[in-house]
């Protein structure tokens, strides 16, 4: 196997790389760098900025507006906009319910919802996990009731990334009970504006708003946002999860973290000598690194087979198991790097403008916060112990 890139795929990132010098805004690629907050106008402006490049969704085909690159092109993308700073694409709408649309929805369905994802007109976010529901997501008990025209939803939805600021959500519901529970779940477009949502705040341990509790009392949902067929919208969410584990391995934004833990490593010392220089912290880096090559090659395996238009399969739960657990050791081998000095959460103080004296380096500033947020990782999009699971049974037989 050739590893190379031709020269058509090295002009392309040259492409990419002027583009992203020219147009990426300083004061987003200055937050990305330094682990501080990205504010939601700060998403919606990048996004926007891309769309009008044409590139506002790197793995959309061409008849859905997207620019119809193959998967080396798709990770060259990928991997330069983590390299300069660009933030991630939020993923609910592009890289989630964007694919189940095109895939299983009605062509009134791609037309309406599509191009204002494309656009940044519209926010997504999920509505999967339940406060009983979460890695056994199939025991869900959020209720659909159908009234006519319409559906009737009650029921509780947890851990919503970024709820408080979507115009619609994504949900799977429960229509039918008396079946199997994989057999009884239906999967519905919600706008979040209808009456009867409520939106909650859950703050997480890094003192972040990111996670919400949303509930819904008597929501009316019209029949024609449900995607495919009543009660099968788990066939349709184990497409979603495909994607969702897909994109959480995070091989540019690992890439990214990796080279910054470097840099720290040489400015901090031990002994005297640079910190990447003592044989047991920089044995650990290399181990990263080593991890995440080879996390590379399975990425880019992945992405042939969609654009094969094949969903993922069980080699995504691989992804989603070593690229958690590589960004986690990141984490945490940056906070060893600088010691007590990361133990100050300050980033917030900081993006709100704050100049007063810190202690320690300034690129200690995120640290602490990061690592706390990043526990995470190991447990949503389903839980490391159950991706190990779904290989055991699907690629193991076992």
């Amino acid at each position: 196997m050739d590893l190379n890139f031709t020269a058509e795929e090295t002009a392309f990132r040259q492409e990419v790389r002027s583009f992203l010098q020219e147009k990426l805004p300083e004061d987003i690629r200055r937050k990305v760098h330094n682990g501080m907050i990205v504010e939601r106008d700060d998403y919606l402006r990048w996004q926007r900025i891309l769309h009008e490049q044409g590139w506002g969704a790197a793995a959309w085909p061409s008849e859905f507006g997207g620019p119809g690159w193959n998967p080396v092109q798709q990770y060259i993308f990928e991997e330069e906009s983590a390299a300069a700073g660009a933030p991630r694409a939020i993923p609910f709408g592009l890289k989630m319910v964007a694919p189940v649309i095109m895939a299983f929805g009605t062509p009134a369905q791609q037309q309406r919802f599509l191009p204002k994802i494309l656009s940044a007109e519209e926010w997504w976010c999920q509505g999967y996990s339940e406060p009983g529901a979460g890695s056994d997501l199939a025991s869900l008990k959020c209720r659909a009731v159908r009234e006519g025209d319409h559906y009737v939803v009650n029921g509780q939805k947890t851990w919503t990334t970024l709820g408080q600021y979507a115009d619609w959500i994504f949900c799977l519901v429960r229509t039918d009970s008396e079946v199997k529970p994989q057999q009884g779940i239906s999967f519905l477009l919600i706008d979040m504006k209808t009456p009867g949502i409520t939106v909650r705040p859950i703050i997480t341990m890094d003192g972040a708003h990111e996670v919400n509790e949303v509930w819904f009392e008597d929501v009316r949902v019209p029949v024609e946002n449900r995607i495919g067929e009543e009660n099968r919208g788990w066939t349709y969410a184990k497409f979603l999860l495909g994607h969702e584990r897909t994109n959480i391995a995070g091989i540019g934004i690992a890439k990214r973290e990796l080279a910054r833990l470097k840099r720290i490593a040489r400015e901090e010392t031990k002994n005297g000598k640079p910190l990447l220089q003592d044989p047991l912290f920089g044995a650990r880096v290399a181990q990263v690194e080593i991890d995440l090559t080879a996390l590379e090659i399975t990425n880019l395996r992945v992405l042939s087979a969609e654009a094969e238009r094949r969903a993922p399969g069980p080699e995504a739960s691989i992804l989603k198991i070593k690229g958690t657990e590589i960004q986690q050791a990141i984490t945490e081998l940056l906070v060893q790097a600088v010691g007590p000095y990361a133990l100050q959460l300050r980033r917030e103080a900081m993006a709100a403008g704050y100049q007063g004296d810190f202690i320690g380096p300034e690129y200690a500033t995120p640290l602490a916060a990061g690592y706390l947020n990043m526990r995470k990782l190991s447990i949503y999009g389903g839980s490391n112990e159950i991706q190990k699971n779904i290989i055991s049974q699907m690629i193991l037989g076992l």
